[in-house]
């Protein structure tokens, strides 16, 4: 009778200590979803596609646990999210994504309900960008356009453009302008100081270090594309408004701001008018969409094709290993394209 109960006694107390044990552990877990921070204590951060996946990278260093909804060799405009990706979203301690860029993530970030979200367009100005997508328009020689910020070059103030950027009209390809995405960083080293304050001098010199680069490359550019044969470039993508705006060139697209939609016969037509008129020698083709509308239009105008990749993501086939390499190795194709000396 003692020995039954001494043992129920024991069951009992090991009853108890496995009960107390699990609470602990349960209470554990309320408090890292409460506090925030992935299981190594690093700050969990979500980023909506590759180019705001390399800020964090680069401004969060150590100190961040950094995943990202879109994978390598997907295209960003057609992502659709799944379930899983929406609890990972959720239990994120910074949500950085851009407006109208991604329906699909726009919808679950409404959906996710985390304090910090950041929205990408809100760290810097997001223009409208006329031209380049089968809009009738001629951009032949004569057409009035001035090229570069000093000329007051406007493309927002154009307009029936054909583009559809999400609901606001603008453009949201902003990160391949060094200078905008340099603002960018400054925004996303903020919103890591505020989540991590215990971290923040951190993030400040390595915003600085980031934003330091980025204004090399802008010069890199400023000097690459200064005396150019033509300004004129064609792309598959009409991707590059930034970019042709902030270096003084005029972006000429086949598919308009959707890499997969087909180009109408007349705006095939047209391109290769403006071809002649202004002396291109290159058609561009990105790294995560079909090339065949290139290799078309290049076959019917005796052009050459190259690569010009709108870094919405890092695969095995992009031409360097991260922003800042495939952003040199775009303006090497610029500047062969256009004959810049």
């Amino acid at each position: 009778m003692n020995i039954r109960r001494g043992r129920n006694r024991s069951i009992r107390i090991a009853l108890t200590a496995s009960a107390a044990a699990l609470s602990l552990g349960v209470l554990s877990a309320c408090g890292g979803a409460e506090s925030g921070g992935s299981a190594d204590g690093k700050l969990a951060v979500t980023a909506s596609f590759y180019p705001l996946e390399f800020l964090v990278e680069q401004i969060g260093g150590d100190h961040v646990d950094v995943t990202t909804l879109t994978g390598p060799g997907v295209e960003p405009h057609d992502l659709d999210i799944t379930p899983r990706q929406t609890g990972q979203m959720s239990e994120a301690d910074v949500l950085l994504y851009l407006r109208g860029l991604q329906p699909a993530v726009d919808k679950a970030i409404d959906q996710a309900g985390v304090k910090n979200t950041v929205d990408a367009a809100d760290l810097t100005t997001l223009e409208a960008h006329g031209s380049s997508s089968g809009d009738g328009h001629d951009h032949g020689e004569g057409d009035g356009h001035d090229h570069g910020e000093e000329e007051g070059h406007d493309h927002a103030e154009e307009e029936g453009d054909g583009h559809d950027h999400g609901d606001s009209g603008l453009d949201p390809h902003v990160w391949l302008d060094p200078v905008k995405y340099a603002e960018m960083a400054d925004g996303v080293g903020e919103a890591l100081q505020k989540a991590d304050p215990d971290h923040a001098a951190d993030y400040r010199k390595n915003t600085e270090a980031l934003t330091g680069k980025l204004k090399k490359l802008d010069q890199n550019y400023r000097d690459g594309l200064k005396n150019p044969d033509t300004r004129t470039f064609i792309t598959t993508h009409a991707a590059f408004g930034y970019l042709a705006e902030r270096y003084g060139l005029d972006q000429e697209s086949i598919a308009g701001v959707d890499p997969e939609s087909e180009p109408s016969p007349a705006r095939m037509k047209e391109l290769q008018k403006i071809a002649a008129q202004e002396k291109v020698t290159t058609v561009f083709f990105e790294t995560l969409a079909s090339d065949r509308t290139a290799k078309v239009l290049a076959e019917d105008t005796g052009l050459r094709t190259g690569v010009l990749d709108p870094l919405e993501g890092i695969t095995d086939k992009s031409q360097g290993d991260d922003y800042l390499e495939v952003m040199e190795a775009n303006l090497a194709a610029l500047k062969k394209a256009l004959g810049a000396k």
